[in-house]
């Protein structure tokens, strides 16, 4: 099976999804950007949002080259003792949707997003293991997540005992807003490879060029320490100077190759124009690609005429729970 590691849900609370957007920073301006690089008008943002979104995600996965994409939740930012951090968040996508979108569609895998110190999250996971979520997201540097606090053993022990996947956002974050800039390093994951839960290293750690740390090297010599971290190359075909060419050349080499996997991170815009420019890709490939209407097939060919291998597609469904 074939699988997007990486895409993202959005709504805005039409038909009671509990879905809700409210964008902040550089998210408000690019906004309309995103949208309409999924092929919806500016006008879905106040209309039907949830309905239009998941429709035509659903309707890209299935004209793709992929079988199934893993459709992401997003939880609120919460305080290490459990309060909700509020008015922080771009947006909010509750578990219960996404796993409800699974339910109905065999192309889409739920990642759940549980912050581990809000005051109900042991109950939280119990019902979304039941509810069959194969992997819980997270964006340690916003929503101030640090796995490695020893308040969370419990939480993790229990995710490794139930073959819960973790992915979580490392490296440069310019489009939510970031309370915990030092989470960002996947050094963050250290305790959960640790206690043996398997470990997704969003965009391998890497950093936008000269504005962000950049923590591709840590990626590195953390996935020789621990054979259950993998990263994925999602946000890498796109406008955001977050790969360096020798990062994605690194990316695919024999040592390293095995551990990556493929991600869109849709609806952030697919280009290979930064590629070509990065003398990466020939002309040819930019212009080709250009033509491909539907950004996550565009982006799987993008990452296959870089080099990464048919396998990154395949992978993670031999790491996935059986539920």
């Amino acid at each position: 099976m074939r699988i997007d590691c990486h895409l993202h849900i959005v709504g805005n609370g039409t038909g009671g999804t509990g879905c809700w957007y409210h964008p902040r920073g550089v998210t408000k301006y690019g906004a309309p950007y995103m949208v309409r690089g999924v092929g919806l008008p500016k006008s879905a943002l106040t209309g039907d949002l949830d309905g239009l979104y998941a429709a035509q995600m659903l309707k890209f996965v299935r004209e793709s080259s992929l079988d199934a994409a893993v459709v992401l939740a997003q939880d609120e930012p919460y305080r290490d003792t459990g309060e909700k951090i509020a008015h922080t968040g771009s947006f909010y996508v509750p578990n219960d949707y996404v796993l409800g979108l699974a339910c109905r569609h065999a192309e889409f895998l739920a990642a759940v997003s549980i912050h581990p110190a809000r005051p109900d999250a042991h109950e939280e996971l119990e019902r979304c293991l039941a509810g069959g979520a194969v992997i819980l997201k997270c964006l340690p540097n916003c929503q101030n997540i640090d796995w490695n606090n020893p308040r969370y053993t419990r939480f993790l022990e229990r995710m490794a005992e139930s073959g819960l996947i973790l992915l979580a956002h490392t490296g440069s974050e310019r489009t939510l807003p970031v309370l915990a800039p030092q989470l960002a390093t996947p050094r963050v994951l250290t305790r959960a490879l640790e206690i043996g839960v398997t470990c997704i290293a969003a965009h391998c750690g890497t950093g936008l060029m000269v504005l962000d740390p950049d923590y591709f090297e840590v990626f590195v010599e953390m996935t020789r320490r621990f054979p259950r971290l993998y990263g994925d190359n999602s946000a890498l075909a796109c406008c955001n100077f977050r790969a360096r060419p020798s990062a994605i050349r690194r990316m695919m080499e024999p040592d390293l190759a095995g551990r990556i996997l493929h991600g869109s991170d849709v609806p952030v815009p697919v280009t290979a124009i930064l590629m070509w420019a990065f003398g990466l890709l020939p002309y040819r490939v930019w212009r080709e690609t250009r033509q491909i209407a539907n950004p996550i097939e565009r982006d799987y060919q993008i990452k296959r005429a870089l080099g990464f291998g048919a396998d990154t597609a395949t992978r993670l469904a031999g790491l996935l729970r059986k539920v």
